[in-house]
């Protein structure tokens, strides 16, 4: 199903000189398409029911001049309401499949910058009914007086659905009802997901034990079906319990397969089992076979909390986690602790040192440390302490104090960490502790304190560390609170102390701190030092290209104003005209540069100012003329098409001029209309001294067009002075339909756009448009027309193609526009207007199937009748039909043609009208056979022949 809506933007549509139409009108909403609803609410807002997964148009035509530029946006349904969607910027919006978090208030929005933009809304209300979701508990209380257990078991019946749903319990085939069971209580519980309806069975009985359905339905609203559900509630009935072959916690080495079972120990009806992870999915490389789960060489990215989950729709669901820890160990550093109590920076005899050692380990809490001491293991001792955890430290950080250092404590010493009993391998870190260890200089090279490059190149920050051992890496980040490095990190470390950028812009300008790590080095202050980068570019200008146009012998004014440079201090401002440097007094350097000048004929062109600073040049650009502005074509003209003697049509071309005012007076227009970029027709369009207006509609008919030709029109302003720029149209051949009134035109498909019709979305398969020259060459010679219904090769007609790969039964559906007939009245003492439908039709071949046509009446559903049929061979030519019919509202003509057992079947149609009265009388025989909507099949030899009826796709 697909939901069009229609938002016609209505205003007044001039066909003369002097008809203003530059902003967009109110706008009205008209409906077209297949909707399951569509209903007006207590506001007046139109609201569309749609059911979930269909497809949903809401197509959006505007008017008015310039040509508005549409924009959807969508509310999830109140004013408070944030943007849930981002706009779309076009006439139709399209949702395949349409979700049920899609509904809510869509805005169509038109806007040409002119007066007030156009609003209008729509809501859509997503149909949907889920699968029911049927659950058991069961309670078990004491009765004092009698001495014995009472059980009472509840079903709870939950179900999300749009609307409301209805719930029917039934025990086996027959329904329950409250009133006529005391052993029974239906009711619907409070603070609920979803829709909630328990049955409650107050004291088993054994009649209780039974088959239970629970039957939701929203009454076939949008054609969704009824949904159910069953339990068989037996005494056996009891909740899961499950059981994990593994602790709450597995640790285990990259690499190795992990095998988790979740043992069922007990449950009624068996309980399923899923498994299940958090954060994020399964691996995709495991494998759930049963209640087991099998991991295959896991890696890091595998760690996570497995959960199973056992449900059998009895009491709650049984749930059991592992949590997976997946070994690992990085970043191995040492720090360097001088006797904190002194506030040393520096290893002194007679005083305390700390050796620190920490490695990034998962998990954390399971590494083991050890000591060395030029290569022996080091135990506690008066003057060694080991720390497994030092609380001075980050956690998980391991320690090694030397109290009261001697000489015989100057040696290498080295910390160990693995995991014991793991295939991880070890890491090792050396710290040489010698006299010669001082703490670190930090200091910014002579004149690189202030770093300049151009916006585009490269730089290198430099900050060194000098005269310290060991020598720690350096840390950059920004000064400024809150800003990232250009990597979008919050600090970058670099060994050797430099800071490389490239491709350096802007936004990187400002101070950037350099500061001593915290490890592999001394654990003291830290050492710190600023660099600024200083990012040079040309001045930006505004406005960047600028058209100007101006009367001639009129002061013009060129101003270039500069709105940002580094540096700031101009070096050069110079004046072009067409390339030519402009000699003038220099101007002042830090005022806005401007040219003033008389415009002549002769000083027309491009001007240019180029602005210059050390880091290089920009531009304003000036394009300078007396030409007056372009016309602007009117893009929606109404009814242009007028049908002349003969095979020839007329155009009428209406525009409006861009700011009339602003050039010399323009006294007429070039008009050039060509054919294959041959002029057929050059002309001047004189305005005989009336000027034009803006906003003001001006119009043209161009004549003597060929029927269905199209032409490429050219249109520029002209002046005193000069000619304006032209601008061009393509003039296509559309046979036009009434929107919402028929006419009295033949429809025969000379034009792609077939008079409005359309595919039908829901059939099989499309009717296909063809003329002679455009059949394929090895087709069927046994079926099919050779040509059209006046016999031309270049005419067009639509038929069915039943080759390959149809098959029998196959339909395929053309339907007319929608014709709007609420606001017409049938004759005196009837309610209904009649209309006549006349069509050719052509059906030749052993295997011809079926050619339907159906009335397709729009109300709140639409409604489909066949009105006229014909099936079986029916001769070498072409053969004329004719009908009346009184629809009772908006309708529409579908042409449905269904294919038969073989493929000389093709069945073709051509010269389509609809007219309003109905069709006039001729003795003729005609052997079709009319069903009417209310009335009984009839079966008639004789029907009456009309006029050739017309259809044209008209703006009313």
């Amino acid at each position: 199903m697909e939901l069009f809506w229609i938002l016609l933007f209505s205003g007044v549509y001039p066909l003369a000189w002097g008809q203003g139409v530059y902003a967009p009108a109110n706008a009205q909403i008209v409906h077209s398409g297949a909707a399951c609803n569509v209903k007006d609410d207590n506001i007046s807002e139109r609201i569309y029911t749609i059911k979930e997964g269909d497809t949903l148009v809401l197509q959006c035509i505007v008017k008015g001049h310039p040509r508005p530029q549409v924009r959807w946006t969508k509310t999830a349904g109140s004013a408070s309401d944030k943007f849930q969607e981002t706009s779309i910027y076009n006439e139709t919006l399209r949702i395949e499949g349409i979700l049920r978090v899609q509904g809510g208030r869509y805005y169509c929005k038109a806007d040409n910058g002119v007066g007030v933009a156009a609003i209008k809304s729509i809501r859509v209300d997503v149909q949907y009914l889920d699968k029911p979701v049927l659950t058991v508990h069961q309670t078990i209380s004491d009765v004092r007086g009698s001495y014995y257990q009472e059980k009472t078991v509840f079903l709870r019946c939950t179900v999300n659905s749009n609307p409301p749903a209805r719930f029917i319990w039934k025990r086996g085939n027959m329904l329950i009802e409250q009133s006529k069971d005391n052993g029974v209580d239906i009711y619907e519980p409070l603070y609920t997901q979803g829709e909630t309806k328990v049955l409650k069975l107050k004291n088993l009985r054994p009649k209780d034990l039974a088959d239970y359905t629970c039957q939701v339905s929203v009454r076939n609203v949008c054609n969704i079906e009824d949904k159910s559900v069953t339990f068989r509630l037996t005494n056996a009935t009891s909740p899961p319990m499950i059981r994990l072959s593994v602790n709450d916690t597995v640790v285990v080495d990259p690499g190795q397969d992990v095998v988790l079972t979740c043992e069922v120990t007990a449950g009624f009806p068996l309980p399923t089992v899923t498994w299940s992870r958090y954060p994020g999915p399964l691996p995709l490389s495991a494998q759930v076979r049963g209640s087991t789960l099998i991991l295959r060489a896991v890696t890091a990215a595998d760690a996570g909390f497995y959960n199973c989950t056992a449900v059998n729709n009895v009491g709650n669901p049984a749930r059991k986690n592992v949590n997976l820890v997946v070994r690992s160990m990085n970043n191995l550093t040492f720090q360097i602790t001088p006797d904190s109590n002194k506030d040393s920076e520096t290893i002194q005899m007679g005083r305390d040192l700390k050796l620190s050692c920490h490695v990034d380990a998962t998990p954390q809490d399971k590494v083991n440390y050890t000591w060395y001491k030029n290569g022996a293991p080091v135990f506690n001792s008066d003057s060694l302490i080991l720390l497994r955890s030092d609380p001075d430290m980050a956690p998980g950080t391991s320690s090694l104090e030397i109290v009261d250092m001697k000489f015989r404590d100057l040696a290498t010493y080295s910390c160990v960490v693995n995991f014991p009993g793991s295939r991880v391998p070890e890491l090792r870190v050396d710290v040489n502790i010698s006299q010669n260890i001082s703490p670190p200089v930090l200091s910014v090279p002579q004149g690189g304190q202030i770093v300049s490059v151009r916006e585009g190149g490269n730089a290198e920050l430099v900050c060194l560390v000098g005269d310290g051992k060991p020598r720690p890496p350096i840390l950059w980040s920004r000064t400024e609170k809150d800003l990232l490095m250009p990597s979008g990190a919050p600090m970058v470390e670099t060994p050797d102390g430099r800071l490389r950028l490239k491709n350096v812009s802007r936004d990187m300008m400002g101070a950037y701190r350099c500061q001593t790590a915290p490890y592999n080095g001394l654990n003291i202050k830290r050492r710190e030092a600023q660099v600024q980068l200083n990012v040079q570019y040309p001045p930006i200008l505004d406005p960047v290209y600028q058209d100007v146009r101006s009367r001639n012998s009129q002061m013009v004014t060129l101003r270039c104003a500069v709105l940002r440079s580094n540096p700031p201090r101009l070096t050069d401002i110079r004046w072009f005209r067409n390339g030519d440097f402009i000699r003038m007094p220099m101007p002042d350097l830090k005022e806005t540069p401007e040219l003033k000048f008389k415009l002549e004929p002769t000083n027309n062109g491009t001007y240019e100012c180029r602005v210059s600073n050390s880091a290089g040049t920009s531009t304003c650009t000036f394009n300078v003329s007396a030409k007056p502005y372009n016309a602007e074509f009117y893009f929606d003209t109404p009814n242009p098409v007028r049908i002349l003697k003969g095979n020839n049509y007329s155009y009428n071309l209406q525009w409006t001029q861009r700011d009339p005012e602003a050039t010399d007076r323009i006294i007429g227009y070039w008009i050039n209309v060509r054919k294959n970029k041959q002029n057929l027709l050059s002309k001047q369009i004189d305005l005989k001294g009336k000027e034009p207006e803006k906003g003001v509609l001006m119009s043209h008919t161009i004549a003597d067009l060929r029927i269905p030709l199209s032409y490429e029109v050219r249109l520029a302003p002209i002046t005193t002075y000069s000619t304006g720029d032209y601008i061009s149209r393509i003039i296509q051949y559309s046979e036009p339909y009434t929107y919402p009134r028929p006419s009295d035109h033949v429809c025969g498909f000379e034009d792609e756009r077939i008079c409005g019709f359309s595919q039908d979305r829901t059939d099989v398969f499309d009717w296909t448009r063809q003329n002679h020259l455009t059949q394929n060459p090895k087709r069927s010679p046994n079926t099919g027309p050779d040509t059209d219904r006046s016999g031309t090769k270049e005419g067009y007609y639509m038929y069915i193609e039943t080759s390959r790969p149809r098959v029998q039964g196959d339909k395929a559906r053309l339907l007319s526009p929608l014709f709007n007939v609420s606001s017409v009245r049938g004759p005196k003492g009837s309610g209904r207007v009649p209309y006549c439908v006349s069509f050719y039709y052509h059906m030749k071949g052993k295997h011809i199937g079926t050619l339907n046509i159906l009335l397709r009446v729009r109300s709140i559903a639409s409604v489909d009748s066949v009105v006229w049929t014909k099936s079986g061979h029916q001769g070498l030519d072409w053969k004329k039909a004719f009908f009346d019919i009184s629809p009772s509202g908006p309708f529409q003509i579908v042409f449905e043609g269904i294919r038969d057992a073989g493929f000389e079947g093709d069945i073709a149609i051509d010269d389509v009208s609809i007219t309003i009265g109905k069709c006039k009388q001729e003795n003729t025989v005609a052997n079709a056979v009319l069903i009417g909507g209310s009335h009984s099949l009839l079966l008639t030899n004789w029907l009456t022949f009309g006029l050739s009826c017309f259809l044209s796709l008209l703006y009313r």
